[in-house]
Parts: structure tokens; C-alpha cells; sequence
């Protein structure tokens, strides 16, 4: 009998969950400590270990080296759990380079750097946009691009996905990695927005 405020429908994914869990250890695929990590992993991800990864790579020449690289590398060596997750690659731009990131296909997206993707991404009209006028998506980001820097469009798929190293802003110099990763957004890391320093 369900509690009140509880829902049938969630009780029964509940059990299924659980039975779908122990099968799977019955069987030796996985054990019930590996599925407890792969919720926790979960649970965790979220944009700031993604901009944990930006601020080290600004700060770090040797980690920067690695996350454009293997951007997996990367997360693992900050304690980032990448298990069962698609190969990370990172995108740096650079003064006359900018990327943005879409999944032209539905919403693949790098969860355990990034969380779950924001609902724009997963829109049509983001998808259909960020390839035909990308320009104007950044536009209505606040994002103006010289017209000298080259924009450079990059399809995030279930078997590779994409994060971009944003440039380091200016007027940063002798910053923390805790000080600059609270500089970087989600949005940064998707190319629509670029960091921005308070008040500068």
C-alpha cells in the first residue's frame, strides 16, 4: 500500500530497479557496490566538476595538456568518475577559434562533467539553430563574435561527447582554481556564453 504523497508508479520503479540490479549481479555483470558508485557518480555530476577542470587547465599546463588530450584522463585524475560513460573529448578556443557544442540528433551530452543537459539544449529549435545561424544563437546569448575568429560547430553524439575549454578571462591573473572555477558556467562549456569577470 502506497504512503500518501507516494505514487504507484514510482513504488514499481523502485522494485523494478531493484530487481533489474540483483539480476544483474546474480549474473556477474556488476556488483551491487559498482551499481551503489554508478548512482553516486551520478548523483554527483553536475557543471562544477566541469569547471573544476576548466580553472586546472588554466592554471595548470600539464593538465591542460591531458584534457585536450583525453578529456576522460582528465576527469578521472581530479576523482571525476567516467566509468561506462563515452570517451570526453575538450575543444579549446583559442582569440580567433570559438566552438559550440550541439547533439543534432537529440541531447548527448557530457553528464558526468556537465549534469543533466539544460532543456534549451534538448530543444529543436536549439539544435536546428546552433547549425544553420550559430551566429545569432550567440547573439541572443550575449555572445558577439569579431568576425575575424573562425566559429566552429561540433555534433556531441552517444559514441563521443564534447566539452569547450573556454579562454581564461583577462584581469585573472594570480587567481585560485577554486576563485576561477566559480568564474565558469555551464553554458561556457557548451560555447554559447564565454566567463566573464565580475564587474570587469
Amino acid at each position: 500500500m502506497a504512503g500518501p504523497g507516494v505514487r504507484i508508479e514510482e513504488i514499481e520503479g523502485e522494485q523494478l530497479l531493484g530487481a533489474l540490479a540483483a539480476l544483474l549481479a546474480a549474473k556477474g555483470i556488476v556488483t551491487p557496490a559498482e551499481i551503489t558508485a554508478q548512482i553516486a557518480a551520478t548523483d554527483t555530476a553536475s557543471p562544477a566538476q566541469g569547471a573544476r577542470m576548466v580553472a586546472k587547465a588554466w592554471t595548470d599546463p600539464a593538465y591542460r595538456v591531458l584534457m585536450l588530450a583525453d578529456g576522460t584522463r582528465a576527469a578521472e585524475s581530479l576523482g571525476i568518475p567516467m566509468r561506462g560513460a563515452p570517451p570526453l573529448g575538450v575543444l579549446e578556443d583559442t582569440a580567433g577559434l570559438h566552438h559550440l557544442v550541439v547533439c543534432t540528433l537529440c541531447s548527448c551530452y557530457p553528464r558526468a562533467v556537465l549534469g543533466y543537459p539544460p532543456f534549451w539544449y534538448k530543444s529543436a529549435a536549439y539544435r536546428a539553430r546552433a547549425v544553420r545561424d550559430p551566429r545569432g544563437v550567440l547573439a541572443e546569448w550575449g555572445t558577439v563574435l569579431a568576425p575575424e575568429v573562425r566559429l566552429r560547430i561540433v555534433d556531441s553524439t552517444a559514441d563521443y561527447r564534447w566539452m569547450v575549454l573556454p579562454l581564461r578571462p583577462p584581469g585573472t591573473a594570480g587567481w585560485s582554481e577554486e576563485r576561477l572555477a566559480s568564474l565558469v558556467r555551464e553554458t561556457d562549456m557548451i560555447g554559447v556564453t564565454l566567463p566573464e569577470v565580475p564587474g570587469g
